[in-house]
């Protein structure tokens, strides 16, 4: 990756997002020694502009910003960290330095998406998501069905609690079906925008 630290004088942005989430976590500036600590280590390292000094984030609070995937812009001068955070990341105590809450949302649903290709590709041994894949479509038809059916008397009959769990396990159901299939669960949203009217 050729990053160019010359532009703004030997620091290049740094957006931190959640892995998970895609939330945006918090912005700091990174030189080149910034980085190579940050892809040595795996932890998210800034340069502090105020104390001049490196700083791993996470080194006195424990909530470190664990990278996961770190790209460069089109320019070669803004940095985009995809990291796992052990807690709160602003030093306020919240979740962003923006003051949102990092909580999972529909994003997930992509993040469990690539997961599951993983193991469809993969295919460990002792998995879940592999045994399904190996009983075949019939079986993998049947548990969405399953499943299907479990929601609905947890609505008609159950807890909510109990609805939430069962309409879970429908979902992630349908999306090993549908990997199966060669399909993603984007494509079940592209479908509902194409059919969604104002």
């Amino acid at each position: 990756m050729e990053i160019d630290f010359e532009k703004m004088g030997g620091l290049v942005p740094a957006i931190v997002q959640d892995s998970v989430t895609a939330k945006v976590l918090m912005l700091g500036f990174m030189n080149r020694e910034a980085y190579e600590k940050t892809v040595e280590t795996g932890k998210v390292t800034f340069w502090s502009r105020t104390r001049n000094c490196l700083w791993t984030k996470g080194e006195t609070s424990g909530n470190f910003l664990h990278v996961r995937q770190i790209l460069c812009d089109c320019d070669n001068d803004t940095l985009l960290i995809k990291a796992h955070p052990d807690g709160p990341v602003c030093h306020t105590g919240a979740d962003t330095c923006w003051g949102e809450t990092n909580n999972a949302d529909l994003n997930f649903l992509s993040y469990l998406q690539d997961f599951i290709d993983r193991r469809f590709r993969e295919m460990p041994e002792g998995s879940y998501t592999t045994s399904l894949f190996r009983s075949g479509v019939n079986r993998m038809a049947q548990k969405v069905g399953e499943e299907a059916v479990e929601t609905v008397i947890e609505a008609t009959n159950g807890t909510d609690d109990r609805l939430i769990y069962e309409a879970s396990d429908l979902i992630y159901h349908l999306i090993v079906l549908l990997t199966s299939k060669g399909h993603r669960i984007e494509e079940l949203a592209t479908e509902l925008v194409k059919r969604h009217k104002e």
